[in-house]
């Protein structure tokens, strides 16, 4: 394909699908649970609450009754995610570990999440694939340095999960918006869809493991963090229709993200109090559902503040550092993401060489 109309392919914007709606829900469900934790002064739980949001992401555009499920279904993992965080958080702490044995856990860990999660998403057919929530969400939480209790953050995250069920059929309230209720019939998976659920999670594995270790041995090098960010870049370009839609994800998710960093700069340099930084949460996640389906560009325009804002209620980081580690990250994440996923044509074609033959 010529450059031209590869650059034309990644900057093009699909048509809109009721994304609104989708947006103002989302929206909404982050804003209360957050807004609700500034006032009662515990922000310290803000992510657990970020993530329990999660949930209103999947079942865009269903019928409320085929929503609902699968949306219980995405509560459900995610709140089993957050567990498994913490639980992990406490294991290196229990044990006494250093902070690069923790490191080095963490990275273990959010790599076997990154591969079990893709298989569960796939078996369960949830939409968006993959297993990049579940990537951020673990090991964002397992990196915290000082836990909350337990039962605080599975609590908050219980109840935003349950809120945003609650969002997720409020329009049933209109009686010109009510649906006739039915329960979606369950489909299992092709013999082909299994093989290729597990190739995918094969490549998750791959991908946010090889991400992980790169990160974190660079960074320890050169003195930057948040090894993560990374893993979830690495993600990234995993998921599309063709090899060259996947690659281009990850370009995508480069230039989104550099973007994104200046957009963060500007609301960093304005110094927003907590609750302003909440409005700006709210707001960012509505532009990201906006257009995560139409343009993936600017989806991560307004993805980047949003994750970086987020952590930044619970563990401050000088912003400098912040942005510096976020674009670094960046990088690696998606350059170990397109060549995992340009390396099986290239094997394929290493190996189809006809062997020489000896003079």
């Amino acid at each position: 394909m010529k450059p031209a109309k590869l650059l034309t392919e990644m900057f093009s914007i699909a048509p809109a699908n009721k994304d609104h709606q989708v947006a103002i829900r989302c929206a909404v469900g982050v804003f209360v649970p957050l807004i609700t934790l500034v006032l009662l002064g515990r922000l310290d739980l803000a992510i657990f609450a970020s993530f329990g949001a999660f949930t209103g992401i999947y079942g865009r555009n269903e019928p409320h009754g085929r929503r609902f499920v699968l949306q219980l279904r995405a509560g459900t993992l995610m709140l089993a995610v957050i567990l498994l965080s913490t639980l992990t958080a406490s294991v290196g702490t229990a044990l006494g570990l250093s902070p690069s044995d923790r490191t080095w856990l963490q990275v273990l860990a959010t790599t076997v999440v990154a591969g079990g999660c893709s298989l569960i998403v796939a078996w369960w057919r949830l939409r968006p694939a993959g297993s990049l929530f579940h990537i951020f969400a673990f090991a964002a939480i397992a990196s915290i340095p000082n836990q909350p209790p337990l039962w605080q953050g599975m609590l908050v995250s219980v109840l935003t999960v349950v809120f945003s069920l609650m969002i997720g059929l409020s329009s049933r309230v209109l009686r010109s918006r009510r649906q006739p209720w039915s329960w979606p019939r369950r489909v299992r998976l092709t013999a082909v869809e299994r093989r290729v659920a597990w190739l995918e999670a094969l490549g998750y594995l791959v991908a946010a493991g090889l991400a992980g270790t790169l990160a974190t041995v660079a960074g320890e090098w050169l003195g930057f963090g948040h090894n993560y960010w990374a893993m979830v870049a690495a993600v990234v370009p995993l998921v599309g229709h063709s090899t060259r839609h996947r690659i281009s994800r990850g370009v995508q998710r480069i230039i989104g993200t550099v973007v994104g960093l200046v957009l963060l700069a500007v609301i960093l340099l304005l110094q927003p109090a907590p609750w302003q930084t909440v409005l700006v949460i709210a707001a960012c996640q509505f532009g990201a559902e906006m257009f995560i389906a139409r343009q993936y560009v600017l989806a991560q325009i307004f993805v980047t503040p949003l994750a970086l804002i987020s952590t930044l209620l619970v563990a401050p980081v000088p912003a400098g550092t912040l942005l510096r580690d976020r674009f670094l990250e960046t990088v690696i994440g998606a350059a170990v993401g397109v060549a995992v996923v340009l390396a099986p044509a290239v094997w394929r074609r290493l190996t189809s060489r006809p062997a020489a033959h000896p003079d």
